[in-house]
C-alpha cells in the first residue's frame, strides 16, 4: 500500500516527490490545463487524452456555438529524469448559429486549433538533497511548531515548444500567422502534504502580430491514494481574446498505470459566455530500469521513506 499512498499527490500536477523524477505510479496533468514541474522519468511514456462538449454564447455578436472534440498529450522521459518531451493538441468541431437577415444561419468549422511539440526541463527541485527539510529541534517544541518558510520554495521548470498549424486552410489559424509559432512556460510547483499548488506562466505567439499570454493556477487535494479533486483558475490576456476561466473536477486511479477523470469549466463574461464538460483517461507504459531507481543516492531512499510516512493514513 505504501507505493499507492505515495501516489496521492501525483494527480493533475505531475508530482514526483520520491527518488529522482521516477514514480511507481502514473502522474498525469489531466484533467487540468496546467503542467506540473516534474518529468515522467526516463523510459516512461504516457498518453493523456479525453473528449469534451460545450457551448459558447456571444451576446454582442448574437451567436450560439456548440462544440465538441478531443484533447491529447503524449509525454516521454528521455536521456535524464529531469527532461521530458511532449506532443499535445486538440481537435475541435463547431456549429455556430447566427441570426442574419431575419433568419438563423449555421456555419461549421473543424480542425486542430493547435498541435504543440515541446520539451520541459526541471531547473530546481527543493527536495533534492533534503534542501527544504527542517531538522527537528530536540530542545524546543515551539521551534518545531513554527511555520517553515522553506516550504514556500517551489520546484521550478521551464517548458519550450512550437505550435504547428501546417494546413493553409485551417480556420483556427489567423490570416498572416506563421505555420510555426513559439510557446514558453515557466512552471512552479509546491507540495504541501495532501495539497499541490501549480502555477504556469505562458507566453505564446509573441513573434506574431497577435500574441497571447496566460496564467494558470491549479490547486489539487488528495483525499486518499486513489481519489483527488482540483480547482483551477486561468487568466488569458491576448490581443484578440481575453478571459477568466474556472475549472474543477476529479480523478480516480484504477491501477498503477491507469487513471480516469472528469471536469468542467465556466467563465464570468458574456462575450462569450462559456461552459464545457469533459472526461478522459491517462495510460502509462513503463520501461524505466530498476537499476536507475535503486542505484541512486542514499538521500533518494530517505526521501522515499519520508513520502511513505507522510501518506500513512
Amino acid at each position: 500500500m505504501h507505493k499507492l499512498k505515495a501516489l496521492a499527490l501525483t494527480f493533475f500536477a505531475g508530482t514526483a516527490i520520491t527518488n529522482a523524477q521516477f514514480t511507481e505510479t502514473i502522474n498525469s496533468n489531466r484533467p487540468g490545463q496546467s503542467q506540473g514541474a516534474f518529468a515522467v522519468g526516463t523510459g516512461v511514456y504516457q498518453l493523456e487524452a479525453g473528449g469534451f462538449y460545450g457551448n459558447d454564447t456571444h451576446e454582442l455578436r448574437q451567436t450560439d456555438t456548440d462544440l465538441y472534440g478531443a484533447n491529447y498529450m503524449i509525454r516521454a522521459g528521455l536521456l535524464t529524469d529531469i527532461l521530458e518531451l511532449s506532443i499535445q493538441g486538440r481537435y475541435q468541431s463547431e456549429e455556430t448559429t447566427i441570426f442574419q437577415g431575419g433568419q438563423n444561419r449555421i456555419y461549421e468549422r473543424n480542425n486542430f486549433p493547435f498541435n504543440t511539440f515541446g520539451a520541459k526541463l526541471l531547473l530546481y527541485d527543493p527536495n533534492k538533497n533534503g534542501d527544504n527539510r527542517r531538522e527537528v529541534n530536540l530542545k524546543s517544541w515551539d521551534a518545531n511548531q513554527r511555520f517553515d518558510w522553506r516550504r514556500l520554495i517551489p520546484a521550478i521548470s521551464l517548458y519550450g515548444g512550437a505550435n504547428i498549424t501546417i494546413q493553409d486552410d485551417n480556420p483556427y489559424r489567423f490570416e498572416g500567422e506563421n505555420k510555426y509559432t513559439p510557446q514558453v512556460t515557466l512552471i512552479t510547483q509546491h507540495n504541501w502534504g495532501r495539497w499541490v499548488w501549480v502555477m504556469n506562466f505562458t507566453a505564446e505567439k509573441f513573434t506574431e502580430t497577435y500574441s497571447n499570454y496566460e496564467f494558470i493556477g491549479t490547486l489539487t487535494h488528495a483525499f486518499n491514494p486513489k481519489f483527488a479533486v482540483f480547482g483551477e483558475y486561468q487568466a488569458i490576456i491576448g490581443d484578440l481574446y481575453a478571459d477568466d476561466i474556472f475549472r474543477a473536477g476529479g480523478a480516480y486511479l484504477l491501477t498503477d498505470y491507469l487513471q480516469i477523470d472528469v471536469a468542467g469549466l465556466t467563465n464570468i463574461k458574456d462575450t462569450p459566455s462559456r461552459w464545457q464538460v469533459q472526461a478522459g483517461l491517462s495510460v502509462r507504459l513503463n520501461f524505466h530500469k530498476d537499476t536507475e531507481f535503486k542505484n541512486l543516492s542514499k538521500d533518494g531512499d530517505q526521501r522515499k521513506a519520508r513520502t511513505q510516512q507522510q501518506y500513512d493514513f
